[in-house]
């Protein structure tokens, strides 16, 4: 499990989705491996059952993990494909218009913001 401090402007639920997410995308937790049970993930957080079951649920809701009766939850087939095409898609709309946008009132053309992104 990753690190055990949260942010505190972020609801618990959605942090121990993004943590179960970020353990996918890096390899941590690969295709129909088991994910932690959410007694563990209460006992190495120390935070609420329900807290930990809201977080686990979403993702069996986007079918990133399902659940085997009476066994435990796994990670779905394709489960990184479908994470990384969703954060794509927030890159996207979070990111890339907005600085898109910007550089338009900014007058920046693409080739030298592109130079820009190259220096970083």
């Amino acid at each position: 499990m990753l690190g055990k401090s949260f942010d505190e402007h972020s609801p618990l639920f959605l942090q121990i989705k993004a943590r179960i997410e970020d353990q996918i995308m890096s390899g941590a937790l690969s295709e129909d491996e088991q994910v932690p049970s959410t007694t563990q993930i209460v006992q190495f957080y120390k935070i609420n059952h329900i807290t930990v079951a809201k977080g686990v649920n979403l993702l069996v809701d986007e079918g990133i993990l399902y659940k085997k009766r009476g066994v435990g939850i796994f990670v779905s087939k394709g489960a990184k494909n479908m994470l990384i095409e969703k954060r794509k898609e927030r890159f996207l709309t979070q990111y890339l218009k907005p600085m898109l946008a910007e550089a338009k009132k900014l007058s920046i053309e693409i080739t030298a913001l592109i130079g820009m992104m190259e220096q970083e």
